[in-house]
């Protein structure tokens, strides 16, 4: 297992035993413990997985701080919006671009598209990205790829296309996904994407929420234009064919939890806990260079 696998297995490792335990406030060795490693060396472990101590870490998973979240972010998506960072297929800051399959590429299911795909490693566990030469189709975290057939997942969603395994050719997009975070410039990314005209919609709308920031499935439904829609957008959102880049993580309930994820409701926290630490880590950094007066 490669570094970046294994520190995300222990750290997922450590919030699991952390909700079983909660009602009791485990030490830090405790917490250790479980992960198979001392105080010491797992301190060093977040310290490189994501910059801050596990305490700090953990004080983004609670239900407290999901509530902050959405007390600020009433017009996110309306203001994301009116700002052009989403719309005409210009989303995530203009450096994603979402192309749809057209109905009749979509009847087709695939056919005559060659997909290629390979399974990297990520800060949330080994990931498997598919591309064709119109751009991204499919992205899925792999927790083992012995128990479950990469190709045969890929297959029940593109059933006509020719399907290469060529870890080449994925290379290049898989690492300009990751790291993603606010002192990393996102890379220009190209989808391809199929899905009904309301999936298309709810998926760019999740695209105009911002890194570190989360909203509820009532605000995606109201930017829409469909308020009553909640429950509709949360089975869109559950049909994400591209997770993380599209980020449907960003989406929780509306008294705080976090809910339901695609690819894991661990992962999911884990996800917005370390987004959450990019963006406090790069506000401590710059409050820090301004006291100081160093240059930028």
């Amino acid at each position: 297992m490669d570094q970046l696998a294994l520190d995300y297995h222990r750290v997922e490792k450590a919030i699991d035993f952390l909700e079983n335990n909660v009602r009791r406030q485990p030490s830090l060795d405790e917490i250790a413990a479980a992960v198979d490693l001392s105080a010491f060396h797992f301190q060093r472990l977040f310290s490189r997985w994501v910059g801050i101590s596990p305490k700090r870490f953990l004080q983004f998973l609670t239900k407290e701080y999901a509530k902050s979240l959405l007390d600020d972010t009433a017009s996110l998506l309306d203001a994301s919006w009116d700002a052009g960072l989403s719309g005409s297929g210009r989303l995530h800051d203009l450096f994603v671009h979402c192309e749809a399959l057209t109905p009749g590429q979509y009847k087709r299911r695939g056919e005559g598209i060659t997909i290629s795909w390979g399974v990297h490693p990520s800060p949330f566990g080994k990931f498997l990205l598919a591309v064709t030469d119109r751009g991204i189709c499919a992205l899925r975290f792999v927790a083992d790829e012995k128990r479950g057939d990469p190709n045969a997942w890929l297959q029940c969603r593109w059933p006509k296309a020719n399907l290469v395994r060529d870890p080449l050719q994925t290379a290049d997009p898989a690492g300009r996904i990751f790291p993603f975070g606010a002192d990393h410039e996102p890379a220009p990314l190209h989808l391809f994407v199929q899905g009904t005209n309301f999936q298309i919609k709810v998926w760019e709308a999740l695209c105009a929420i911002p890194l570190g920031k989360a909203v509820t499935y009532e605000d995606v439904a109201r930017h829409i234009g469909l308020p009553t829609a909640a429950r509709a957008v949360g089975n869109a959102v559950g049909k994400n064919p591209i997770p993380f880049i599209i980020p449907c993580h960003r989406v929780i309930r509306k008294m705080g939890e976090f809910g339901n994820y695609g690819e894991g409701p661990t992962r999911k926290k884990v996800m917005l806990g370390w987004e959450a630490a990019r963006i406090h880590g790069a506000v401590a950094l710059s409050a820090q260079i301004e006291r100081k007066g160093l240059p930028r």
